[in-house]
């Protein structure tokens, strides 16, 4: 007769051991099971190529060119600046659904050194999101160079194009990852929204109303202008930092809030 084998506890275990890719694997199902995943992701390409195809057919249409401060590249990746609420908004749900419906204890359970769970959450954000407004931000640098004719338009070999058209794709996902880190930081779905509004949408147009005097000195380093002059801009800011100057600044935010809300999934029960 063969002999029955019987799994030790050392088998067992091991099988059963929480490892930094099963909880990743795990954050990848749950992920792309919720329905405002897909629909989200899908607005935000939608933002991206309709209105920068709608500003470029504007310039297009124009006489007097360019506005002051934007370039053919520029122009045509306007939908960027549109398309990161849809990707914010998809960074916070991504967390704080979770809480917001007690699955987070099921999750925490399952992963007690919670830690895994947050860093899965950000890579499996990090990788869909930036591998699908890449192919939407190079859809609305074709056609927005399509429509603003050969007098105005840009070629992808142009210096800053190539750049422009990866760092449309690079800002929407660290600002997404930065929606992650304040629903993280704030578990409240409404709460984490109307701060990202704020930081991403509001605080800087309203430094526009300041005297320059004051503003010339720090509005450069706000996330969204930071980060935005990756895109070929200077969107209004008087003295921009270098574009991958300005992008490391923009990280540097994230990277803090990441920090402080991993500090805080670690010391506070959900």
């Amino acid at each position: 007769m063969t002999p029955t084998l019987t799994p030790t506890s050392n088998d067992l275990g091991t099988q059963l051991r929480v490892t930094q890719a099963r909880v990743l694997l795990s954050e990848w199902t749950k992920f792309r099971s919720l329905r405002s995943t897909v629909s989200t992701l899908l607005i935000a390409v939608a933002l991206m190529i309709g209105l920068g195809a709608m500003f470029a057919a504007i310039t297009a249409s124009q006489t007097t060119g360019f506005e002051p401060g934007a370039t053919a590249i520029s122009t045509s990746l306007t939908g960027t600046f549109f398309a990161q609420l849809a990707v914010g908004v998809l960074g916070v749900l991504l967390i704080t659904g979770e809480y917001s419906t007690g699955m987070i204890r099921s999750s925490l359970t399952v992963v007690p050194s919670r830690l895994p769970m947050l860093w899965a959450k950000l890579t499996v954000f990090a990788g869909t999101v930036f591998l699908t407004m890449l192919a939407g931000s190079f859809t609305s640098f074709f056609l927005g160079q399509a429509l603003l004719g050969d007098q105005l338009s840009a070629s992808l070999s142009d210096p800053g194009a190539l750049r422009s058209v990866l760092g449309a794709a690079l800002y929407l996902t660290v600002a997404g990852l930065t929606a992650i880190a304040l629903g993280a930081l704030l578990r409240n779905t409404a709460a984490a929204i109307t701060t990202f509004v704020a930081v991403f949408f509001v605080i800087p147009p309203l430094t526009n109303l300041l005297p320059m005097s004051l503003t010339d000195h720090f509005v450069q380093y706000l996330p969204s202008n930071a980060g935005a002059v990756l895109l070929d801009g200077t969107f209004g800011v008087a003295h921009p930092l270098t574009p991958w100057t300005g992008f490391t600044v923009m990280c540097g935010y994230a990277v803090v809030l990441i920090g402080f809300a991993a500090w805080r999934l670690r010391r506070v029960d959900a």
